[in-house]
């Protein structure tokens, strides 16, 4: 019968162990930090997702990975295929370069040099603005519209400057100073005929090389090419001063420089034929409408004749 007591109050107050429990409230507490920790980790996704696009990258090329020796192997073998393609297109451009070209523009080669001097590169003037080249169509009479002295021909490389030929401003020649070519005799005839003849203007340019040669380049302008037919300063009767007959140059005939295209001027080389004196002379004559050209040469000896043909044939160029 005590047992009954016992038991039956003591087992009530058992219920309060839910207060036990109450001081969980503290655990709200908890998940309050929790919150704070789990945000920071939130965006690391995005991140933990470029991580796992980066590997993906390389996973391309992976499959190339067991080859390189068989990439390295073709790039080696298109480096020498394209080696080889060079090669071959810079020979075959050298050898047609040596064929093409003259033996003595090929550097090495031991052929020896044909004479010729080293003129530099020449540029026919451009006539004023609407006025035509000489021979064209509606220039028939082959009037020179450019200025005179652009018409001269250059002296070439390692020549001197002529100190003996007296030149005015814009290499002007005077009249008396040109007739000092011809003999005394024939001077003042000469000079008459000027003066009724519609001469316009001289002008000269002279250089001398270091073999001795003495070149004077002149360059007559007359009103018409009638007047120029009517010159007498060159032919077989030129009466060069000192010079005691002339002839047509035996050479002319047979010199490569003279295959050149057929033009509308007129050329006469002549030489001095034996007896000569210290010096030989030559003369080239070219009439080219309006203009006469009127080139002299002399050296000891004997003139050369592939620097005297060269020399006739570019200024008749530059003539056109």
């Amino acid at each position: 019968m005590t047992d009954q007591p016992t038991t039956a109050t003591p087992a009530a107050p058992e219920p309060p162990a839910p207060p036990a429990t109450a001081p969980e409230p503290p655990a709200p507490a908890a998940p309050a930090p929790a919150p704070t920790v789990a945000e920071p980790p939130a965006p690391e996704p995005p991140a933990s997702a470029e991580v796992a696009e980066a590997p993906e990258a390389p996973e391309a090329p992976a499959p190339a990975a067991p080859t390189p020796k068989g990439r390295r192997g073709l790039l080696a073998v298109l480096r020498w295929t394209a080696a080889v393609v060079v090669f071959a297109a810079v020979g075959a451009a050298c050898a047609y370069g040596i064929v093409r070209s003259d033996r003595t523009d090929v550097p090495g080669l031991s052929t020896r040099s044909d004479g010729r001097w080293d003129y530099p590169a020449l540029v026919r003037p451009t006539p004023p603005p609407g006025a035509a080249v000489p021979f064209a169509a509606d220039n028939e009479d082959g009037i020179h519209y450019a200025g005179l002295t652009q018409l001269l021909l250059p002296a070439p490389r390692g020549a001197a400057p002529d100190a003996k030929l007296k030149l005015e401003k814009d290499s002007v020649v005077a009249v008396d100073t040109f007739l000092e070519e011809y003999e005394p005799t024939a001077r003042e005839k000469m000079k008459q005929a000027f003066a009724d003849e519609g001469l316009r203007q001289i002008v000269g340019r002279g250089w001398t090389t270091p073999d001795g040669t003495r070149t004077r380049v002149y360059l007559l302008r007359f009103h018409s090419s009638g007047f120029v037919n009517a010159f007498t300063g060159c032919g077989r009767d030129m009466n060069l001063s000192g010079v005691n007959r002339i002839d047509a140059d035996p050479d002319w005939s047979k010199a490569k420089l003279a295959q050149s295209a057929p033009d509308s001027n007129e050329r006469q080389l002549f030489e001095e034929v034996p007896p000569v004196g210290d010096e030989q002379i030559k003369a080239g004559c070219i009439q080219s409408g309006d203009v006469q050209a009127v080139i002299l040469q002399s050296r000891k000896d004997a003139v050369a004749a592939v620097p005297f043909h060269q020399t006739v044939i570019l200024q008749n160029q530059l003539l056109g």
